[in-house]
């Protein structure tokens, strides 16, 4: 499993754009093509499927860009990631994935495909429960929200 640069970029521009002093237009193509090292036409195409999946907003104008189009506490990591490549673990994975014979010798009784459905389970149950807000803070908060998931984790399963 590897994380996409697709994905990787996708959430650094949102938490750019959170991160953004000038609430009200925003940051420009140019301006994060520049911060991040891309090139402007691969930041466009992130921030066009940004948009498109509900995440952002364009400022109209010479000096327009983008915003987010909802409070960073409300956008849904898990539901960025999938917009931007898609689950780990999709159930058309193994229709695409049948072998020389167009035929799945273990349709009926998968245990690789058990083991893929509880790994995109176990990665949803992370996932779901961050937001953009939780990424904006520093490193070292990000990995006390890790200590905190872990604690809660350990006090449901007593």
């Amino acid at each position: 499993m590897k994380i996409t640069a697709q994905e990787e970029y996708g959430i650094r521009i949102l938490i750019r754009i959170a991160r953004c002093a000038d609430e009200k237009s925003g940051l420009s193509i140019p301006q994060i093509s520049e911060a991040e090292g891309l090139t402007a036409h691969y930041a466009a195409k992130l921030t066009r499927q940004l948009r498109l999946g509900g995440f952002l907003k364009s400022t109209p104008g010479q000096k327009g860009g983008y915003i987010l189009s909802k409070p960073s506490s409300q956008i849904n990591i898990n539901k960025v990631l999938k917009t931007l490549g898609g689950a780990l673990f999709n159930t058309e994975f193994c229709a695409t994935h049948i072998g020389a014979l167009n035929l799945c010798t273990n349709s009926v009784d998968c245990s690789a495909r058990s083991l893929w459905k509880i790994i995109q389970f176990a990665v949803d149950q992370v996932l779901d429960k961050m937001t953009l807000a939780d990424l904006c803070g520093r490193e070292e908060s990000v990995i006390q929200l890790q200590a905190l998931l872990s604690a809660r984790e350990s006090y449901l399963e007593n």
